[in-house]
């Protein structure tokens, strides 16, 4: 069984681990010690203050194999972004261009820069790794920020949203970079994408066209791949649209990647779910759920059989989905069917 948990600074060598096999094109989670070590230290002091609104918190949890303690992934949620690093993202629109004297025509697409997601929350850093992605385990990983956002609402933003990872090949060439590369950065897409996931985003305003960019005036390569998703962030893209989430017409700024979003209160995974009174004993059920306890500090979810009596509030789980959970009979839990 997997245990969603915060991360702590045991983790470190296992988060390690995540971002050298995630590979090119994952920003948030950059093979460089020193930034791991802030992103868990920053979760830590995250998890532990008191919050009515929300700020720039990130929270960093892990995935935890019950059987063995060994950690097997991550995930985790920035509370609202740009307050004091600015996010940039492009927004695609279009723009008329006619003359009804020579009778032409033309719609034109528009790539503009800019910081339309400030301040709204951003899930990320969801890295599972391949050998544990089966059964349940990816929805847990994914859809456990949802139930800890249902449970404490006030920490998180009106609107949600994620950046999906763009398509680039097995060494991190981006054809949408590469053409910003030539015009405007003369860096690798690796490195660019380095310097953003340590931080150092300076660059961006510095060198970035300030001016909307024509599409049309784009390689056909670059224009192929404006928001494409890499192969490998399919599934994960499939699962934000169950939930409700959309591309509202926005892409990362260095892969064109699709930015996909959904209004908290609007999130399948928020409003479907319920809360039960906990009976320990074994069952044979063979309904799945994906379960949290309703603490925050202490936050756990697990995925697995619960017997649920929706007409009593009382759901019965196994003494061990409780040892999981840190729950005790006659506690809450919040349940999620699947």
């Amino acid at each position: 069984m997997l245990v969603i948990r915060p991360i702590t600074e045991a983790d470190f060598p296992a988060l390690m681990r995540c971002a050298e096999e995630s590979g090119h094109g994952f920003t948030s989670l950059p093979v460089n010690e020193e930034l791991l070590r802030g992103k868990i230290e920053h979760s830590l002091e995250s998890f532990s203050k008191e919050v009515s609104s929300p700020g720039i918190e990130g929270y960093l949890m892990v995935a935890e194999d019950t059987d063995t303690g060994e950690v097997v992934g991550t995930t985790g949620i920035e509370a609202a972004v740009g307050l004091d690093v600015p996010f940039y993202s492009y927004h695609i629109s279009k723009v008329v261009h006619s003359s009804r004297k020579l009778g032409v025509h033309n719609i034109v697409e528009l790539l503009t820069f800019g910081n339309n997601y400030t301040g709204c929350s951003e899930i990320c850093t969801l890295f599972l790794r391949p050998q544990w992605r089966e059964g349940l385990n990816g929805r847990l990983l994914s859809k456990c920020r949802f139930l800890m956002m249902g449970e404490h609402p006030q920490r998180f933003s009106k609107t949600v949203f994620a950046e999906m990872r763009g398509v680039s090949d097995e060494e991190g060439h981006s054809p949408f970079w590469e053409w910003l590369r030539d015009h405007f950065f003369s860096i690798e897409f690796t490195h660019a994408d380095y310097l953003v996931g340590v931080g150092q985003k300076g660059f961006i305003a510095d060198l970035m066209p300030k001016l909307p960019i024509y599409v049309s005036l784009l390689s056909d390569e670059a224009q192929e791949v404006i928001g494409q998703v890499h192969e490998k962030t399919r599934p994960a893209l499939r699962l934000l649209e169950k939930e409700g989430f959309t591309n509202r017409g926005y892409a990362a700024i260095f892969d064109a990647g699709p930015t996909v979003e959904c209004d908290m209160v609007n999130i399948r995974s928020v409003y479907q779910a319920f809360h039960c009174t906990v009976e320990i004993s074994e069952h044979s059920s063979q309904s799945d759920y994906l379960v949290s306890n309703t603490e925050f500090q202490d936050f756990r979810a697990v995925a697995g059989k619960v017997d649920v009596n929706k007409a009593l509030c009382k759901a019965r789980i196994s003494p061990e989905m409780a040892d999981a959970l840190q729950v005790n009979d006659g506690d809450q839990v919040r349940l999620l069917a699947q």
